[in-house]
């Protein structure tokens, strides 16, 4: 079975996909961190952040992988765990554009959807109801306020021990320009399936958005 959960940065998606997949002993793909690792191979080596040629060439020789470390999904570039470093400021600052290079996506979409091939997945993204698993059985997309996103962020960092000095409203800020990014770029922009369930989590807790999902995924099985 696959579950595809789509949607706009920070509005829970990792977090409620990997509650889930926990609970109904699912695979979970988060594609995000995937894009993000990429950003990561590519600052880290000073590469132009469009020079999708180089990038690719990259991740070939590095190679993503996730690894489940007491109980935890973890990100592998090459051998090295970066899933801390993904998360930082000036990784999400910058995630839209690589994530936005037709080469980088091509790569990585094979890879997806090699995955979800050979399990029962729940897999999370920008596009993943529209392109990268069209013909899942159940498609979510899930919103929320843009300031509500931007306090979940700053929680998010701070229990990760991620310092950043930007205020809420700078981090608010940041989001509707990744949303804008994100939903105008011509490969596969955040856009919400025909299909799709729309769950509006604005006001809901985890539990609450997690208890809605699964009640839609027993309705399909």
């Amino acid at each position: 079975m696959q579950i595809a959960i789509d949607g706009p940065a920070s509005a829970g998606k990792s977090t409620v996909a990997k509650i889930i997949a926990q609970q109904l002993n699912f695979i979970y793909i988060d594609t995000g961190a995937m894009y993000r690792a990429a950003t990561v191979i590519a600052m880290r080596r000073n590469l132009d952040l469009d020079d999708e040629d180089a990038i690719v060439a990259a991740l070939n020789e590095a190679g993503i992988s996730f690894k489940i470390i007491d109980g935890q999904q973890h990100v592998l570039l090459g051998q090295e765990d970066v899933t801390t470093e993904i998360r930082t400021p000036e990784v999400s600052a910058n995630v839209s554009q690589v994530s936005a290079l037709p080469k980088i996506r091509e790569k990585l979409v094979a890879l997806q959807r090699e995955l979800a091939g050979q399990n029962n997945v729940i897999m999370d993204g920008r596009d993943i109801g529209t392109t990268v698993l069209p013909d899942a059985e159940l498609k979510i997309f899930l919103v929320a306020s843009a300031r509500s996103r931007a306090q979940r962020r700053v929680l998010d960092l701070q229990q990760r021990g991620i310092k950043s000095d930007k205020t809420v409203e700078e981090i608010e800020a940041d989001i509707a320009a990744r949303d804008y990014k994100d939903s105008h770029r011509e490969i596969s922009p955040l856009k919400k399936a025909d299909d799709a369930i729309e769950v509006d989590t604005t006001e809901m807790g985890i539990e609450e958005v997690v208890e809605t999902i699964i009640k839609l995924i027993k309705e399909k099985s």
